[in-house]
């Protein structure tokens, strides 16, 4: 029997998580903070292959883990300097928040559910509900607003087409420019 995941030592890049896939349909290399370099392999692709093929990619993943341990060392200074958040709190602050942007926009949505996510600050589903990120509380308070007022937007537009920046961008002022100030804050979701 075929092994299902293997970790291969890469010269200059260190150990690398080989893992078999159902869903890959190439091979594919992601490099996570705090998880590192994983090789996602095909069925019917040789780990061989794979490796060769991680190889042939190693200016690229030196490049990316350099980042990753830039992104994992902010992340250690954040989490020292940073309280515990109580999530009774974010709640009330975030909720009340949602109602007053909500009320003063002329929004409706169905439900709020505050949690603890890793890889997104909200999301709203097709029935409008709500979900955010406790770790919004963390943020400034113009980046709460604009995560709060990018979801209540999509209560009325689906998607991330023209339209949508364009209503976000009337209300907000600089959608796009608030988006990539957010990404700054990336590190705060791990």
């Amino acid at each position: 029997m075929k092994a299902k995941a293997e970790n291969i030592e890469i010269d200059g890049i260190g150990q690398i998580l080989f893992e078999r896939s159902k869903r890959a349909k190439h091979i594919n290399v992601s490099i996570k903070p705090f998880k590192g370099v994983r090789v996602a392999v095909p069925y019917g692709v040789s780990f061989d292959k794979a490796r060769r093929f991680a190889q042939s990619k190693g200016s690229w993943i030196r490049k990316h883990l350099d980042k990753m341990k830039r992104v994992e060392k902010e992340h250690d200074v954040f989490t020292k300097n940073s309280i515990e958040i109580d999530r009774a709190e974010a709640k009330k602050k975030l909720v009340d928040r949602l109602n007053e942007l909500s009320g003063k926009h002329d929004f409706r949505y169905n439900k709020v559910s505050i949690r603890n996510q890793k890889s997104r600050w909200g999301s709203c589903s097709a029935r409008n509900n709500i979900s955010l990120n406790m770790k919004l509380v963390r943020l400034p308070g113009e980046m709460i607003d604009y995560v709060l007022l990018h979801e209540l937007v999509h209560t009325r537009i689906k998607n991330h087409a023209n339209g949508f920046w364009a209503e976000l961008n009337r209300l907000d002022g600089d959608a796009k420019g608030m988006s990539k100030r957010l990404n700054k804050y990336k590190v705060f979701l791990l």
